[in-house]
């Protein structure tokens, strides 16, 4: 088990400190180097109507360049008059839209483009979440394995998660119970993530209340679980990231026990019930959030301060950098990212509300760049 040292960063972001009752310094993990990518300024065209912003954007995923399907805790309303510092985020007024402020439950999902161009807006299903007290949609994933590329939003706040069809017309199932939560078969408490298993299995990364990954086959059933509240090896304070990689490993973020746990699967390909047994239990991150795995490294997102980490699968330190904290292109958290085909990284922010996308640096370390999520 390898435990990383930290040494302390150049600043603390005293917002952060919403996301905890405790004040924690910022901590980084040493190597730490410049941006390997530039962010487009402005990249993301704001689509919603005179007197509303971005809301809080939770998850993404790139079906190909011409197809970034995104989710957002809803939308801001701006106060009125809209102050003359607002460019086109809530975040340029120095809102952190976590906290609910202003927001309303309206286009909650929608498609854009490479370019940053909306082309649809799924607000036939707003009206799930009407009513909603608390901060909604967690994250929104696709299956690779999937033929029928169905998307799945899990759903933070009613302990359920929707399954949509890919062109967003359907909703195809809703898992566990709408705003009744549970730690048996057939609820979940607060769940934040999936990730898919080749042989149509799923994990629900099951979550704030939980902690635990629960196992579903591939009609949505619960066929088994790992984890429990702890902070033993193998327990969790919190489950709420979650990736496959290679060699049948699963990466679990446990946000608040401040660390990533790797367990891999020691039946795979028997057409029996995936089982899974810890390996090992990396530390450092600050405040992890969001993971990708490849057949090389790990990328994982930390808010303290917005930053990637970089790590090889032995869990070794590769590479840290930060995010801007200022200015037009700066980040409060890069709740969930992406990958595309080029190489283009696109990440959605959870508190200043809004997409953004960076494209690699010319003179950019290609080791350093985050590549695709791990497909076998």
């Amino acid at each position: 088990m390898r435990h990383l040292s930290v040494l302390p960063a150049r600043s603390v972001l005293a917002v952060l400190l919403v996301l905890s009752s405790s004040t924690v310094l910022a901590q980084t993990l040493e190597p730490t180097g410049p941006m390997p990518y530039d962010i487009v300024e402005s990249w993301a065209k704001p689509f919603a109507e005179r007197g509303y912003s971005w809301g809080g954007n939770s998850g993404i995923h790139i079906e190909n360049e011409d197809r970034i399907i995104i989710v957002q805790r809803g939308e801001t309303e701006l106060p009125d008059p809209i102050p003359p510092e607002y460019t086109n985020f809530p975040g340029s007024m120095g809102w952190n839209v976590i906290q609910g402020q202003g927001r309303t439950w309206q286009n909650l999902l929608y498609v854009m483009n490479s370019e940053g161009e909306v082309q649809e807006v799924w607000n036939q299903w707003d009206h799930l979440w009407k009513g909603t007290d608390g901060p909604g949609p967690h994250r929104l994933r696709v299956s690779p394995y999937d033929p029928e590329r169905r998307i799945w939003v899990v759903e933070e706040t009613g302990h359920v998660i929707y399954v949509f069809s890919q062109d967003g017309q359907h909703l195809i199932r809703m898992l566990g119970e709408k705003n009744v939560s549970g730690s048996d078969e057939t609820h979940f408490g607060k769940p934040q993530d999936v990730t898919f298993l080749p042989d149509g299995h799923v994990l629900v990364a099951d979550g704030l209340e939980n902690a635990r990954v629960v196992i579903l086959n591939n009609e949505g059933q619960y066929v088994g679980e790992f984890g429990s509240r702890g902070e033993a090896p193998g327990q969790f304070q919190s489950v709420h990231g979650i990736a496959m990689g290679p060699d049948n490993k699963v990466y679990v973020v446990d946000r608040d026990g401040l660390n990533i746990q790797v367990f891999q699967q020691t039946n795979p390909g028997r057409g029996e019930v995936p089982n899974f047994e810890f390996v090992d239990r990396w530390t450092g991150p600050n405040f992890p959030l969001d993971i990708i795995v490849s057949d090389e490294y790990a990328w994982v997102t930390d808010i303290r301060p917005p930053k990637i980490l970089q790590f090889d699968l032995e869990g070794n330190h590769v590479y840290t950098w930060l995010l801007p904290g200022e200015g037009p292109t700066a980040w409060l958290e890069m709740h969930s990212f992406a990958v595309d085909a080029e190489g283009n990284l696109y990440g959605t922010d959870n508190q200043y509300a809004r997409p953004q996308k960076l494209v690699p640096r010319a003179d950019a370390d290609p080791k350093h760049l985050v590549q695709r999520q791990y497909v076998p």
